[in-house]
């Protein structure tokens, strides 16, 4: 059996008990790992591919160790322009024992409920329930709350017409009076120079 997994941007074919190599991942030395982007499983000649990914399987492993793997020397130049940078890279590492392959047909074993874990979901989903319901009402009370405020906020169009209507006619003439007098200001200016 062996699996073809995702990680760090790169593929691994793995089987049980192998040793892999990939890029650092979150965890320390002993820490349990999945990966979970399986992209092909096989079991003794039935093979799965994925589309991209085969759902339900899943790849177990344990973290052996965090580790940097050895120096590259990155070298620029460009000839004859005195540019040379010198620069060295140790990428980090995780090495990872492979322990078990699970593929998605695979049935897990079932979790015994006890008495008191079964209470205390009961407990937890009715306080859930009565939360539910309480902001549900205070929503509604909001929403029915809501137009009546918007509309006292917002005046009609009319209203706005009649605000318009009641400005004086002298005032009217004189906004546009003024734009007029500029110009004959600016007239004579120019015929004095």
């Amino acid at each position: 059996m062996f699996a073809v997994i995702k990680t760090g941007g790169k593929q691994y074919r793995v089987r049980p008990d192998d040793v892999i190599r990939i890029e650092r991942i979150a965890g320390e030395a002993g820490d349990e790992v999945a990966f979970d982007s399986v992209l092909m499983l096989d079991s003794e000649g039935d093979t799965t591919v994925g589309a991209p990914l085969v759902d339900g399987a899943k790849v177990m492993g344990t973290l052996v160790e965090q580790a940097r793997d050895k120096k590259i020397i990155v070298f620029k130049k460009k000839r004859r322009k005195n540019y040379r940078r010198r620069n060295g890279h140790r990428q980090e590492l995780s090495i990872v024992r492979i322990t078990d392959i699970t593929s998605p047909g695979a049935k897990k074993p079932a979790a015994k409920k006890t008495a008191k874990t079964a209470t205390k979901t009961d407990d937890a989903k009715a306080a859930a329930d009565s939360e539910s319901k309480a902001k549900s009402k205070t929503a509604d009370k909001a929403a029915d709350e809501a137009p009546a405020k918007t509309a006292a906020k917002k005046p009609s169009k009319p209203a706005a017409k009649a605000k318009a209507a009641e400005k004086p006619a002298a005032e009217k003439t004189k906004a546009k009076a003024k734009p007029a007098a500029k110009a004959k200001d600016k007239a004579a200016d120019s015929s004095d120079s």
